[in-house]
């Protein structure tokens, strides 16, 4: 992920970073508490690994609640947050073609809130599914989103330069669950 020509630094490593998520899923359990229907929709990549972890620690915080989990294919930047589509894409899967989220409150997971684009899409996205109710919950929000776009819930607020990059390493695409700030070299 990171350029070998810029100046790596670790700010978060695994066992920080498990205890970041404790402190997200508490948060989201005294928000869920009493709800009975809730999806966890990851964005994919780095989204998607998160969510299964507040997954699991959410169905023991709240047992007696129907967890569905449901990932969405969002791409608009590169790993190294190279612009890919001047528009945010989403792919919807097959699976989710007739799905109804009617009645659900939606816990919407990503790893980094940057512009905000890739989470407004998949807000667009469930709107249309018959969501009415959707919580963002990211592992880090860089607090600079462009659009209107916040996190009700997030793990940590890095407010870097600009041109700095926030990666974050997430199994199984990273071997290492780690939280790294890459400062590319100037010219």
């Amino acid at each position: 992920m990171g350029t070998p020509e810029g100046h790596n630094t670790t700010l978060y490593g695994p066992v920080e970073l498990e205890r970041v998520l404790d402190v997200m899923s508490a948060a989201l359990a005294s928000r869920l508490q009493g709800l009975a229907r809730v999806s966890l929709v990851g964005v994919r990549r780095r989204g998607a690994p998160l969510a299964d972890s507040l997954h699991a620690r959410l169905r023991k915080q709240l047992p007696q609640a129907d967890l569905e989990r449901i990932d969405l294919s969002i791409k608009r930047y590169a790993d190294d947050l190279k612009l890919l589509f001047p528009q945010t894409q989403l792919t919807e899967q097959p699976e989710h073609a007739g799905i109804d989220l009617s009645g659900r409150v939606v816990v919407l997971v990503d790893d980094v809130l940057y512009g905000g684009f890739s989470l407004n899409k998949a807000v667009q996205y469930l709107l249309g599914k018959g969501v009415k109710t959707i919580i963002t919950a990211v592992l880090v929000d860089r607090v600079c989103a462009l659009l209107p776009i916040h996190a009700d819930v997030s793990g940590l607020k890095l407010q870097v330069a600009p041109g700095n990059i926030v990666e974050c390493h997430v199994p199984p695409f990273e071997p290492l669950f780690q939280i790294v700030l890459v400062q590319p070299r100037t010219c």
